[in-house]
């Protein structure tokens, strides 16, 4: 068989589960995509800054110039390895200048990258590789990711090619490649360019396929809604792989302009103002909790931080006062942001009125977007009334990739995505959000879903009955408590997240809060009633009061 007519199969292979938009969808969309491929971001800029420096973390920078052969360099190597265009290769890196080398590269080759998070374990990382038949797994090389890559050598059946960012006796590493010419695969920018990851809002977390056209316009639009330029320097404090520290507009969004990207593993003020203060720092992205924190050492904090201009928060729901405080201390900089990795994003606008940036969410970025308010019976409700979100455009996708009973679920006939967020509207399209439908815990920005964390605590010989839910926590957002009737009531938090681990959950997901009860609250119909499972003090817990 030729190469072309590998690469043709493979294609052919990437698309089945893939939900394309209709026909009609399509036709409309045409005239404001781009057709181009995601990886443009970085080559047109190669004409224009090629000199300038791009991205930057503790140890390294490099120009655009720079990153684009590096990209390639490791692009050709991936081919050469016998990875064929529209491969699935799962990507986990920490935050520096390796992420985005390694994320251009597996662009530049035509491969698809999964977007795990540094925090992801063995479970969702095989959960990842069972879906997508993933060939790859590209990592940073530290302790954790070397252990999940030994697992994958021996227990995945589709996972062909193991590298590492940095030297390993072991695994490829894609340092030390020699240059190769390159030319990169022509793309369909119909077709699937990244899967990022769901929160999980049933289950383990599902793949979101984001085409290159859609993604695209996804991070220009919010390019305009944000007023970044090519003066901006944006630092990459969240997680890279996360799609608002990626594309809302994130790294690739400052990227695309000319503009540079620093790179943090570190969160805290203390290491972040430095950074700030030393690079001239103008925007970056936080979750409610880390934003709360920065805005109570700015008062104590040295460092010179008057070049942050703008400061996205999402996530989670950012408090009302917070919202205030943060204004406070930062004039004029603070974005609100809602949005979900399955695409519609909405936001405040710098420029709105101190009130309307502390009490909603903000709007959609793009004319296209549609937005429905629907109640429990899936009519419309008026603007102002409280409802589900439902929503569909040119960046929010069709359906989950090869899932399709939750797709059932999860979209409307017409293509509308259920959001399962409560949200009221008003008039000028402002939406506030008011709570959640689907069942999970937004614990520090991760939407955790609590059927999963159920499963595996079910599966402990000691535990008959158990239910998770989100405990409100002023910090955090929400924790994760759980309420259960075991056998053995000296059983521990300490004891329940050991025994999580044997299941090999990412750390996020573990419990916050223990609960050892005789008997749960049920529904009518039998279910465990989550809104009147007590605390430790008895009262419900999902009620409590912030700490």
């Amino acid at each position: 068989m030729n190469p072309l007519q590998v690469a043709k199969n493979s294609n052919k292979d990437l698309l089945q589960g893939f939900t394309h938009y209709s026909a009609e969808q399509q036709n409309r969309y045409d005239e404001i995509w781009d057709n181009v491929p995601l990886w443009s971001v970085l080559t047109d800029n190669v004409k224009l800054s090629g000199d300038q420096i791009a991205i930057k973390d503790d140890v390294r920078e490099f120009t655009f110039k720079q990153l684009l052969a590096e990209a390639d360099r490791i692009a050709a190597r991936l081919l050469q390895d016998k990875l064929i265009q529209g491969d699935r290769v799962v990507l986990q890196m920490s935050n520096t200048c390796d992420f985005a080398i390694s994320f251009f590269s597996v662009q530049r080759a035509g491969l698809v990258p999964i977007m795990a998070l540094p925090a992801h374990g063995i479970a969702e990382i095989r959960h990842f590789i069972d879906i997508s038949q993933a060939k790859g797994y590209i990592c940073d090389g530290g302790k954790d990711s070397i252990c999940i890559a030994e697992y994958l050598e021996q227990h995945s059946n589709s996972i062909t090619h193991i590298y590492t960012a940095v030297p390993h006796t072991k695994y490829r590493s894609l340092t030390g490649i020699g240059n190769t010419p390159f030319t990169p695969p022509k793309i369909d920018p119909d077709t699937p360019a990244i899967f990022l990851v769901s929160g999980g809002t049933t289950g383990l977390p599902k793949l979101i396929p984001r085409t290159h056209n859609d993604y695209l316009f996804n991070i220009k639009s919010c390019v305009q809604a944000s007023n970044i330029s090519a003066k901006d320097t944006y630092l990459a404090v969240l997680p890279a792989a996360h799609n608002f520290t990626l594309g809302c507009p994130g790294i690739l969004g400052a990227l695309s302009l000319g503009g540079k990207v620093v790179f943090s593993n570190e969160a805290g003020p203390d290491y972040c103002f430095e950074l700030i203060e030393q690079n001239g720092i103008t925007a970056t992205a936080l979750v409610p909790a880390l934003a709360q924190i920065w805005t109570e050492a700015a008062e104590w904090e040295e460092a010179n931080i008057s070049s942050l201009r703008l400061i996205q928060v999402g996530g989670s729901k950012l408090s009302y006062s917070d919202a205030i405080d943060i204004q406070h201390v930062f004039p004029n900089a603070l974005q609100q942001v809602f949005g979900m990795a399955e695409g519609l994003i909405a936001c405040t606008r710098i420029g709105d009125d101190p009130e309307t940036i502390a009490a909603k969410q903000g709007c959609p970025i793009s004319q296209w977007d549609e937005i429905r308010i629907v109640d429990s019976e899936g009519n419309q409700v008026a603007n102002g009334e409280e409802g589900e979100l439902l929503t569909r455009g040119p960046y929010t996708l069709r359906g989950y990739y090869r899932a399709p009973e939750h797709n059932l679920r999860s979209f409307t006939d017409d293509g509308f995505y259920r959001s399962g967020d409560k949200v009221r509207i008003d008039e000028n399209q402002y939406i506030s959000v008011t709570g959640r439908i689907k069942d999970i815990v937004n614990r520090s920005g991760e939407c955790i879903a609590t059927d999963e964390i159920e499963e595996h605590l079910l599966s402990h010989p000691e535990i008959a009955q158990v239910a998770v839910v989100p405990v409100p926590d002023k910090h955090l957002g929400e924790r994760i408590g759980v309420a259960l009737i075991c056998k053995d009531e000296s059983l521990t938090l300490q004891d329940l997240r050991r025994f999580l681990q044997t299941k090999q959950l990412a750390s996020f997901k573990m419990p916050d809060e223990l609960n050892i009860v005789y008997s749960l609250p049920k529904t009518a119909v039998g279910k465990i009633d989550k809104k009147k499972v007590p605390g430790p003090d008895g009262k419900p817990w999902m009620f409590h009061e912030l700490n």
